[in-house]
């Protein structure tokens, strides 16, 4: 492949993300914290929706291996992923209004309603999730081309979150201070409004990969997929395996943290209007994460990379912990320590998975991309359902939810409760995703660059055209 189609793919792949990321930062982190909390439902209600959150996102992370399948058995014109990243996209869409659609109902039929439009939500994004990562991958076998992609495509990423979460307190605004746009239309019209404009974006991006990426065609014998072949595919790929389960510890607290941050500024602070300038303290960590990465790469291992990594996420939760309320400057340090960590653990775990797609080539002797890449989904969605329901209870065990907006009503225990759940819970997954992380998973650069010469060698991987 040529450097000219490399960079072609390179940047229209990532900017595919933007609008991505900001719909899945709007349903996963705001629906459950602001957009729910907005409509002032009981306790009873937040605890039905957080456990058919938790249900539907189950449910959907297994269907995330079985579109791998589907999307690996798929033989078009236009190749194996852009015609569902094409349907799921435009579902995906539709779902994400009527989520934040101004019904009114009984809380009866909101939770009813709710957990339809919430499933059929999750499945579509699935049909798009899956096929849009797998190509990834797919877009080149070089590792640290790869590597390159997964960074730029992770700054796009966080470019979208880092606007939504940068103006949705000012524009939608928080229970205790309305938005710009809440002032004007009311605060059911202004979240239509405001996700209307992010689908628009999320349409946009997407047209730009499926016109702007060429794939390779490889070379590669391949059976079609059954669905009693997933469990070898998934699960005697031990490698895939250990990183899944190091990742899910780190996603859950990861998750949990970004979840709560719009209740714990406002009630732990006693300040939601300090969250704005937050946003931008993470922009700048998670930014300078993606943008160092590459040059970091070039000096240390993956291994010294995660190393230090969690070592500063570690710091940050143990800063932020002791922050005093209002004190900006320890808020700033901890969230600087903390998101630049995390950037460079969430680069970390593209890339490992990738490479257990070459891995489980090698050790089964067949390339099952999607279904290996719908892992990184897997553990995501997973990560998200369980940070969810953990962040659900600690609105309802800290009595921020019973307090409808009134900080004044939490009381010490209950501050305290909400900073053990969104501080020292994450910092205990993060550190156990590590070790296991360490002790586990095998596929350093150089076993790395042995698996595609003997791939090679055996005339399993051989990069022929380019398609569509």
């Amino acid at each position: 492949m040529t450097s000219g189609i490399q960079t072609r793919n390179r940047w229209t792949f990532s900017v595919g993300t933007i609008g991505r990321d900001m719909v899945y930062t709007l349903v996963s982190t705001y629906f459950l914290s602001m957009y729910v909390l907005s409509l002032h439902q009981s306790d009873s209600v937040l605890a039905w929706v957080s456990g058919l959150i938790l249900a539907a996102r189950l449910f959907d992370v297994v269907m995330d291996i079985v579109m791998g399948s589907i999307v690996d058995n798929t033989r078009t014109r236009w190749g194996q992923y852009k015609p569902w990243i094409l349907i799921g996209v435009i579902a995906s869409a539709i779902f994400t209004v009527l989520l934040f659609a101004p019904f009114d109902f009984s809380p009866t039929a909101f939770v009813t309603i709710f957990f339809l439009l919430y499933l059929c939500w999750s499945l579509s994004w699935t049909t798009n999730d899956i096929p849009y990562w797998s190509l990834m991958p797919a877009l080149s076998l070089n590792q640290k081309e790869r590597e390159r992609i997964g960074s730029l495509a992770k700054i796009f990423a966080n470019i979208g979150m880092f606007v939504v979460a940068g103006s949705i307190v000012p524009v939608v605004g928080t229970t205790d201070a309305p938005g710009i746009l809440t002032k004007a239309v009311g605060a059911q019209n202004a979240w239509l409004y405001y996700t209307l404009g992010i689908v628009t974006v999320m349409l946009i991006g997407q047209a730009v990969t499926l016109f702007g990426t060429r794939v390779p065609t490889l070379v590669v014998a391949q059976e079609q997929v059954k669905l009693r072949d997933i469990y070898k595919v998934v699960v005697k790929n031990d490698q895939l395996l250990w990183v899944a389960i190091a990742m899910i510890l780190f996603m859950t607290g990861y998750l949990t943290t970004t979840t709560l941050g719009v209740p714990y500024f406002q009630f732990v602070f006693r300040d939601s209007g300090m969250y704005f300038p937050f946003t931008l303290i993470l922009a700048v960590a998670s930014l300078g994460g993606l943008l160092v990465f590459p040059l970091l790469r070039k000096k240390f291992s993956r291994r010294v990379l995660y190393t230090g990594a969690t070592l500063s996420i570690v710091l940050g939760y143990i800063v932020f912990f002791l922050a005093p309320a209002g004190n900006f400057a320890f808020i700033a340090v901890g969230g600087l320590l903390l998101f630049f960590g995390d950037t460079l653990v969430v680069i970390l775990m593209l890339v490992f998975i990738s490479d257990t797609i070459d891995y489980g080539h090698w050790k089964l002797g067949r390339r099952n991309t999607a279904i290996t890449f719908a892992l990184q989904p897997f553990i995501n969605k997973l990560g998200a359902a369980l940070s969810a329901e953990i962040a659900a209870l600690a609105l309802i065990w800290s009595g921020i939810n019973a307090a409808k907006g009134n900080a004044d009503l939490v009381t010490g225990s209950g501050l305290t409760v909400m900073k053990l759940i969104m501080l020292v819970f994450p910092l205990i997954t993060t550190a156990g995703g590590y070790l296991l992380w360490r002790f586990k998973y095998k596929i350093d650069e150089k076993f790395f660059d042995q698996i595609q010469s003997d791939l090679r060698d055996r005339g399993q991987l051989v990069e022929d055209a380019t398609e569509a």
